[in-house]
């Protein structure tokens, strides 16, 4: 089984206008709504290979409630914290000239009495699982040690624990010694405390995170496709050029192609080129965490991946 982390999930709201631009008043020509925060956008990946996963985190309020059915629409396990705030919503306006503006609420913050309640359902969760997942930001209430507090309690309990954040919570998590953290370039400039702007930088930073006992560190560069280093080897993944529709979750889908192809025990290589093929995959759909698995696989085969050691 794997479990994954979502701390501050969200309702993914998709308007489609043309020709947005601020201060004016526009119909939408299409709106969708769909599960969202980076970790459900992983559980829903995952999903999609038939792999076992369950869900946790934070819900509350309608739009927690309206996230629990969808789960239970897709046969998606699931086990939150219910707490007496609103779950966030998160907009994206997509533009008929390819552009996307984002609206991302702070979500609901959360009380001690529900941090203490995570922990001791994440104690119990953690026994039946293989794998741990924790993708996205910390809601309000909780510090920035959190990751870094789960992953040492899963590293006592022999579980592989992979992290995708940000800012402060990937300082601390970091520092813990997940088994994989995937940081985007961004991510790394505020992780490293200056600007990267070259393939060696990024080469350079992966090699000193490598230092904090951590197995796998997995680069994302977004279309430029991702550099992980493993092994003693650094892979350079070159991914195709596609037609992108909304590129958001792109992140999560290739931890999730992952996570699942890990699971199989899958070739290192395989797992990259299935990892990076969901990334990509992701950016042609126009809803989140969604890979269709037969572009998928046609993607894969015009993957380059070259190895060398270090």
């Amino acid at each position: 089984m794997i479990l994954t982390i979502t701390l501050n999930p969200s309702i993914d709201r998709r308007y489609s206008i043309k020709g947005f631009e601020k201060g004016r008043v526009f119909r939408a020509t299409d709106v969708q709504f769909t599960v969202g925060g980076n970790g459900l956008n992983v559980t829903k990946v995952i999903n999609a290979f038939n792999e076992p996963v369950m869900a946790t985190g934070f819900l509350g309020g309608r739009s927690g409630e309206y996230i629990k059915e969808q789960l239970d629409a897709t046969g998606i396990k699931h086990n939150f914290v219910s707490i007496n705030g609103e779950t966030r919503s998160c907009l994206a306006i997509l533009s008929d000239d390819g552009s996307q503006t984002e609206i991302l609420e702070k979500g609901p913050s959360i009380s001690g009495e529900d941090v203490l309640e995570f922990y001791e359902l994440y104690r119990e969760l953690i026994k039946e699982v293989d794998i741990i997942c924790a993708s996205g930001s910390l809601p309000h209430g909780l510090p920035p040690e959190t990751y870094g507090n789960l992953i040492i309690m899963a590293r006592e309990a022999g579980k592989k624990f992979f992290l995708d954040t940000s800012g402060e919570a990937l300082k601390y998590g970091v520092e813990a010694a997940p088994f994989l953290v995937k940081p985007n370039r961004e991510e790394l400039e505020g992780l490293m405390g200056c600007k990267i702007d070259s393939e060696r930088e990024i080469i350079q930073a992966g090699k000193y995170m490598l230092e904090n006992d951590i197995n796998i560190v997995m680069i994302s560069l977004g279309e430029e496709g991702a550099i992980v280093f493993h092994n003693g080897y650094i892979y350079r993944i070159r991914v195709p050029k596609v037609k992108a529709v909304n590129p958001v979750g792109s992140g999560d889908a290739m931890i999730g192609g992952f996570v699942a192809s890990l699971y199989r025990d899958y070739d290192f290589e395989f797992i990259l080129k299935v990892a990076a093929a969901c990334g990509t995959a992701n950016a042609m759909e126009a809803e989140t965490g969604k890979v269709d698995m037969i572009n998928m696989k046609r993607i894969m085969n015009e993957i380059i991946i070259t190895r060398s050691k270090f």
